[in-house]
């Protein structure tokens, strides 16, 4: 298990490694929560929010949370962590570059996967 510290200290790097331009208008940044989100769609309590990406009244920012990744990866090495990270970030950045440009691609595709795991469940 990592701490907080050290998963922001892999985030930064991983940040820094891609190009400046993704991060274009994204005024809020991203910032490492402690939080555990939970799925309210899954009542059997094992979906879990890995990241997030926002735009409201307050800007453009990504949320990645700390408590699910610990979660969903307990075991990771930090090789693995480090995949874990950088696949969760580029999917928020995904989001934030479809926003810029009008686009909802990710955002579907993310609504049938969500309807897809649910079906499998037998919760739909």
């Amino acid at each position: 298990m990592f701490s907080i510290d050290e998963i922001s200290d892999m985030l930064d790097e991983i940040a820094a490694q891609l190009p400046a331009e993704v991060f274009h208008k994204l005024n809020g940044g991203v910032s490492l929560l402690p939080d555990t989100i939970q799925s309210h769609n899954d009542p059997g309590g094992g979906l879990y929010t890995l990241g997030q990406y926002r735009y409201d009244q307050m800007g453009r920012y990504i949320y990645i949370f700390y408590g699910s990744l610990c979660a969903v990866y307990p075991y990771a090495t930090e090789n693995q962590m480090r995949r874990h990270l950088k696949d969760v970030l580029t999917h928020e950045l995904t989001h934030h570059l479809e926003s810029l440009a009008g686009e909802r691609d990710l955002e579907i595709q993310d609504a049938r996967d969500m309807a897809e795991y649910m079906r499998r469940k037998g919760l739909r």
